[in-house]
């Protein structure tokens, strides 16, 4: 019978099951316990858990950073019991178990606080990177290493330092960790900071640290700024590396700062004089001066006239005589050209130029070297269904009209008898500046072309003649004296007294009609006028049969005058 103070061998068990447990449904198996360092054999170290039997542990397991385990016997540790007896009797208890068991629930415990942990980097593998937080083993993102890629991650690795827990898993074992989150962090603090002590209008030093299409980052000590390119210079910058280089130290201004999204605004061109104060004083209206051209678009071109002023010439100002083409054609990159002052509007910042204003106006020239009556010579440039274009001095067109080409023939078969590119001769009829038109006859260089007196018999001044309408224009009537005598023209305000009367498409071509001869032009011919013929006629009338005593009406005398005429 047992006694106790000897206790059986059944005593012994159900103590050591109230103790740890029944080992046999495994309750001391799976979990982390303490023990005692019992001796050291071959490198490993025997430890008691206070099972049936010691357990052993490579010591291995126990060194960190250096090659001390900083064990000794009676040292008191924390094992993982992997099994509570194995084919030899003994324990198996794991070092690394127990330290990743502990580091696990401490891990839980910051990722759902939202703390940072630490950790180091001790390896590669494919995507990323090996961390290991203190004996739990996470995976590191190749994005999540920092803020902008890393070409050598070397000088990170096994540098204990902090990271953020993005995911974990504990039942699969996963853990996914990020340092670029605590970068971000810790860097929108430092901006926070460093914000609070810049103002707008600001002048401060920045090294260049990135240069882009659109402009440059500037490091200000530990926060960017974007100096945009057209906050450069006040001169046209195609590209930042035309003004700086990264690395440079510049001087730069704060213009803005966005606290929401801590942006800061940064100038160069802020610092210098504005070149548009008194620009309209300087660039009066009208004023010609030489630029270059800096820049060409499809609706003109923009002239530089001194550093950061810039003018418009509009592709209507660019040439005299070259219409509807891209000013690319007229003028090019670089080039000097001269311009004339057209508008100045300070408030925004525009002048208008114009690059014909700067020339003589060729028609104008043309006018002085070629008056009315002399003779020219030219190329057919064109021929149209109404006449032929010659082409003058001075990059010039004139018209001959069909009508002007030749004596004795229909405008139709004159036309035929000529041809794109050939070279004429023609008299200057009439030039028109502020219209930009240039009138030619041919015929009238004919030998015996019709004058004052032709066409069998002489033209007078105030002579009634029967004319056959040759062309109706919008502005009037040419005709023609017989069927071979001098041509003419009818203005509009001629064709009737009553405006009714006045309009050209109540003729037709081949209608004969009476009309006045009313005076001469510079070139000899004709003018007529159906408005003189009538109101002559009415003159007549009343004179040959009544006076404005008589009491007869106008009508009266005009009926009996046409029933004279019957008679």
């Amino acid at each position: 019978m047992a006694t106790a103070a000897n206790p059986t061998r059944d005593d012994f068990e159900a103590l050591l099951n109230e103790q740890l447990g029944d080992a046999d449904d495994g309750g001391f198996e799976g979990r982390v316990v303490k023990g005692t360092v019992t001796a050291f054999e071959n490198g490993m170290a025997l430890i008691d858990v206070g099972l049936k039997s010691e357990g052993r542990v490579d010591l291995r397991e126990f060194m960190r950073n250096d090659d001390e385990h900083g064990l000794e016997v009676g040292s008191e540790v924390e094992v993982f019991v992997d099994r509570v007896e194995n084919a030899d009797g003994e324990a198996m208890l794991s070092r690394d178990r127990a330290r990743r068991e502990a580091a696990w629930d401490r891990l839980e415990s910051e990722f759902g606080e939202g703390k940072r942990v630490e950790g180091r980097i001790f390896g590669r593998v494919k995507g990323g990177f090996t961390v290991d937080l203190d004996g739990a083993v996470a995976f590191l993102p190749g994005s999540q290493v920092d803020i902008r890629p890393v070409r050598d991650v070397t000088p990170l690795m096994d540098q204990p330092q902090p990271f953020q827990i993005l995911k974990m898993d504990r039942r699969r074992g996963n853990i996914v960790v990020s340092r670029r989150a605590v970068l971000e962090e810790t860097r929108a603090e430092q901006r926070s900071e460093l914000i609070n002590d810049l103002a707008e209008g600001q002048v401060v030093d920045g090294v260049v640290k990135n240069i882009t299409d659109y402009g440059a980052f500037v490091d200000l000590g530990g926060i960017d700024g974007l100096l945009h390119v057209t906050d450069m210079s006040y001169k046209r910058v195609n590209h930042p590396s035309e003004v700086i280089e990264i690395g440079q130290t510049v001087t730069v201004q704060i213009i803005r700062i966005n606290a929401e999204t801590q942006r800061i605004s940064l100038g160069m061109k802020q610092l210098e004089s504005d070149p548009w104060d008194g620009v309209a004083a300087k660039y009066p209206v009208g004023m010609k001066l030489t630029g270059q051209v800096t820049n060409i678009t499809e609706y003109g071109a923009f002239v530089e006239v001194e550093p950061g002023i810039e003018g418009l010439v509009h592709v209507s100002e660019m040439s005299w005589t070259k219409k509807n083409v891209h000013p690319g054609k007229i003028v090019s990159t670089s080039q000097e050209v001269e311009v004339m002052v057209l508008e100045v509007d300070s408030e925004k910042r525009r002048i208008s130029l114009g690059l014909k204003q700067a020339q003589r106006n060729p028609w104008e020239e043309f006018a002085e070297k070629h008056p009315v009556g002399s003779e020219v010579e030219g190329e057919v440039k064109n021929a149209t269904e109404f006449g032929l274009f010659i082409g003058l001095d001075g990059d010039v067109d004139g018209m001959v009209h069909m009508s002007d080409i030749a004596w004795g023939i229909s405008g139709e078969d004159a036309l035929a008898l000529h041809r794109k590119g050939e070279e004429v001769k023609a008299i200057v009829l009439d030039v028109d500046v502020d219209k930009e038109r240039i009138s030619l006859g041919m015929k009238q260089l004919e030998k015996g072309a019709p004058t004052e007196a032709a066409a069998g018999g002489s033209l007078r001044r105030g002579e009634t003649v029967t004319v056959t309408v040759l062309e109706v224009r919008d502005g009037g009537l040419e005709v023609q004296v017989g069927d071979d005598g001098a041509t003419g023209f009818i203005k509009r305000s001629d064709l009737g007294r009553d405006r009714d009367e006045q309009r050209p498409d109540r003729f037709q071509a081949g209608q004969k009609i009476d009309a006045m001869v009313t005076g001469f032009d510079r070139s000899k011919k004709p003018t007529f006028s159906i408005k003189a013929y009538q109101i002559a006629e009415e003159k007549q009338a009343v004179q040959q049969y009544g006076s404005a005593d008589s009491g007869a009406s106008l009508g009266d005398i005009l009926g009996e005058a046409l029933k004279k005429n019957e008679d």
